[in-house]
């Protein structure tokens, strides 16, 4: 019970106190929810991938966690168009809630929490911190995944709804993530380090902005967002993200045969909340906009609760 509690005030709690920012900041000054969902959309997100791809040193053991990642993408979107079509879901709502299955907060969730969790001294060794380094490679693996298919397929299905299939391919084309990750992987090919550039020192303020600007921007966003508990599809999304994430990542980390921490982080970061780029995909396209805020709203307010219990769990299941 010890365990449990400091995971949950040292390791949740902090995120949770600048997301509640985010909502007070909103309710006070009624924030406008598109601008900073383009700010977000349009710069941090691309810079954000841009950088860490760049900067990352990818191992060959590494297209293992990869390929956990990427599956777990079209499980959740089977998953997603079962229950869509056994209850019946217009197209709009249809890919919203397929949308907040698939897409989770990999980045703006996911990056403080895997450092908080690997940093905490459950994880600590004669005062220092063996196990983060490794830890954080393997979130951003996810990060690019997620932050690709994200603006990609997430643009794709929002953007479907209200078009033809050619003007959703278009849209999705026109988001800079798509061509930032392109260019990283580039530039990672070229024997030249970009890092000396002068332009790099405005990239890492970038970067080490983006995790409050996308917490606090999650807080405005669910400022705006009437609770809705006894909502059924949002009770049933926030159920298959939060509980049927870890459980999914679980089973295809033990088909692969991962241990210790590469598998404690493939299933921690598989079952943090909607991500806060659905919402915003939503409001961009006008894609069900409100079933989208209220997803990514319960999920996080309840990923308190089974985070601890995930974080808890894989600790025993898989020890260092």
């Amino acid at each position: 019970m010890n365990i449990f509690l400091f995971i949950l005030t040292n390791n949740l709690i902090p995120i949770f106190v600048i997301i509640s920012l985010g909502i007070f900041l909103g309710k006070k000054f009624s924030l406008d929810v598109q601008t900073l969902s383009k700010i977000m959309l349009y710069s941090f997100v691309p810079l954000f991938t841009f950088y860490n791809i760049y900067t990352a040193e990818f191992r060959t053991d590494f297209i293992v966690a990869a390929a956990v990642v990427i599956l777990i993408i079209p499980i959740n979107h089977l998953i997603g168009s079962v229950i869509a079509k056994i209850r019946g879901y217009d197209q709009s709502l249809k890919n919203a809630f397929i949308n907040s299955l698939m897409f989770y907060n990999s980045g703006n969730f996911g990056i403080p929490l895997i450092t908080l969790v690997f940093s905490s001294i459950l994880f600590q060794a004669n005062g220092e911190m063996p196990y983060l380094k490794f830890a954080l490679t393997i979130q951003i693996i996810v990060i690019i995944i997620q932050n690709s298919t994200t603006n990609t397929l997430g643009v794709f299905f929002a953007s479907r709804a209200g078009g033809s299939i050619k003007d959703a391919v278009k849209k999705a084309l026109n988001m800079p993530s798509f061509y930032a990750v392109i260019l990283a992987f580039i530039l990672k090919l070229i024997p030249y380090n970009f890092e000396q550039l002068p332009i790099w020192t405005a990239l890492t303020y970038i970067k080490d902005g983006f995790i409050p600007l996308a917490l606090i921007s999650l807080g405005v966003q669910l400022s705006q967002t009437k609770i809705k508990f006894w909502d059924p599809d949002v009770l049933l999304s926030a159920f298959v993200r939060l509980v049927g994430g870890p459980v999914i990542a679980f089973i295809l980390v033990s088909l692969f045969g991962i241990k210790g921490i590469m598998a404690q982080v493939l299933i921690i970061s598989s079952s943090v909340p909607t991500a806060v780029n659905t919402a915003m995909i939503s409001v961009e396209f006008n894609n069900s906009p409100g079933f989208a805020s209220r997803a990514v709203m319960v999920s996080t307010l309840l990923s308190a609760i089974t985070l601890t219990a995930v974080i808890y769990t894989v600790r025993i299941l898989f020890p260092v």
